[in-house]
């Protein structure tokens, strides 16, 4: 699990091959990823947006963005947690996910929070794809 740490706010995040929803065959590669998001702060935050950067194992990369998280912007209290888990394809057998969330905090403060890069890996990734 790979964790980072920004203005009090703790973001866990992890990877897992689903080798059930891929088909190496037709260059089909899907990941499961966790993450975990704790206000180590002394103030509630609400999580807005996210933004996502995919890149495959040939440089080609995808932006993914929007409102909240798997359909919410939750609100997590000081020491308050909220986890999710979502899902990525890719048309290679590995590649790597980075990203950030904006938080707001208070009635006017915006702060961009990391997420700790995910590395997207399979036991695909010695064969020749391409």
């Amino acid at each position: 699990m790979e964790t980072a740490v920004t203005h009090g706010i703790e973001v866990r995040a992890e990877a897992f091959f689903l080798e059930e929803r891929s088909n190496p065959d037709e260059d089909e590669f899907v990941w499961s990823y966790h993450i975990e998001i704790i206000n180590h702060g002394s103030h509630p935050v609400r999580l807005v947006s996210r933004h996502w950067t995919i890149t495959n194992a040939d440089g080609a990369s995808e932006i993914v963005e929007g409102s909240g998280v798997v359909g919410k912007q939750p609100l997590l209290e000081s020491g308050g947690q909220f986890e999710y888990s979502s899902a990525a394809p890719l048309d290679t057998p590995s590649g790597i996910m980075v990203g950030h969330y904006m938080i707001e905090r208070g009635a006017e403060e915006l702060l961009q929070v990391t997420i700790p890069p995910m590395s997207l890996d399979s036991p695909y990734e010695d064969r020749a794809y391409h």
